[in-house]
């Protein structure tokens, strides 16, 4: 993924701020010349308020003067760079690429996983949702041999693990893998998306793409034991998760969302390291998807 050299200043000052936490502008301008691309040529003021204009237009990252401390920058909204925002994605994304463009001689030992980029079928609901038009879809579920034809309008598109979704209305609100879609057209019929809508917040409770309003959203204590507990805390399952108490065996963490099959899966597959302590139904739940499974070994 080649970078181009603009892109590659915007990320060099988002980290070089971030990282100093606040930093002058003289300060900046000695990190710049000593980049080996800078070639010794001053980071002038100028070029700093356009990057600035671009990288809050691009990533919505705001750099502020702190006029009462040295007129030193700083990043503003810090949690644009830890949440699940489109810009961060792209800011995430960018600043590896940037990292793979300048070790070229490296990329045999820099083993990445592949991640879909939903093709066509990605560039076309994207298209359709900015133009407010309903889409064609022709779409086939694993559990069936026959496809399927719907006329949909495209609500908003969801990654999650390596695979894109995309949430429809029909007659309801429903989720699509885009791999399973066999076919896609962008219609001349026209909608407008419910006023109350909200992306963020339909899938607020869940803990991947099901959302399943049968199922109410519950407060869950998990026990993480070993190594468990430390990427839990690097990595949480839920914007909602909390440590509510640690040892050296394990440690405890709450969250609240509502049980749905994809978070027992998850749960499941995390083996003796991860326990449901409550709620009680919710441990019965994977016992017993435990014991259904330990019997097909005994069979």
């Amino acid at each position: 993924m080649k970078i181009p050299s603009l892109f590659k200043e915007y990320i060099w000052l988002i980290e070089t701020i971030h990282q100093a936490g606040k930093i002058s502008f003289s300060e900046l301008n000695e990190k710049w010349r000593r980049r080996e691309d800078s070639g010794g040529v001053n980071f002038s003021r100028t070029t700093f308020n356009r990057h600035r204009d671009a990288i809050l237009d691009m990533f919505g990252i705001i750099i502020e003067c702190d006029l009462h401390d040295g007129y030193r920058y700083f990043i503003y909204n810090k949690e644009a760079l830890c949440n699940n925002s489109v810009a961060n994605w792209l800011f995430s994304t960018l600043s590896v690429g940037n990292i793979l463009d300048e070790n070229i001689g490296l990329q045999k030992r820099i083993l990445l996983e592949s991640i879909p980029s939903g093709g066509i079928c990605l560039k076309r609901i994207i298209k359709a949702m900015r133009e407010g038009r309903k889409i064609l879809i022709q779409y086939q579920k694993y559990s069936s041999a026959t496809t399927k034809t719907y006329t949909a309008e495209p609500y908003c598109v969801k990654l999650f693990k390596r695979r894109w979704y995309v949430l429809i209305k029909t007659d309801h609100l429903a989720i699509f893998s885009l791999d399973r879609i066999i076919d896609i057209e962008i219609t001349q019929e026209k909608f407008t998306i419910d006023a109350d809508f909200d992306a963020e917040k339909y899938f607020a409770e869940s803990f991947g793409i099901m959302v399943d309003r049968n199922t109410e959203s519950t407060r869950i204590i998990l026990r993480a034991y070993g190594m468990e507990k430390y990427y839990l805390r690097d990595l949480p399952l839920h914007p909602s998760q909390r440590e509510i108490t640690a040892n050296e065996e394990y440690a405890d963490f709450e969250i609240r969302l509502r049980p749905t099959s994809d978070f027992k899966a998850h749960i499941l597959s995390r083996g003796e390291w991860l326990q449901v302590l409550e709620p009680q139904w919710l441990a019965t739940d994977i016992q017993n998807w435990l014991q259904a499974a330990i019997s097909k070994y005994k069979s």
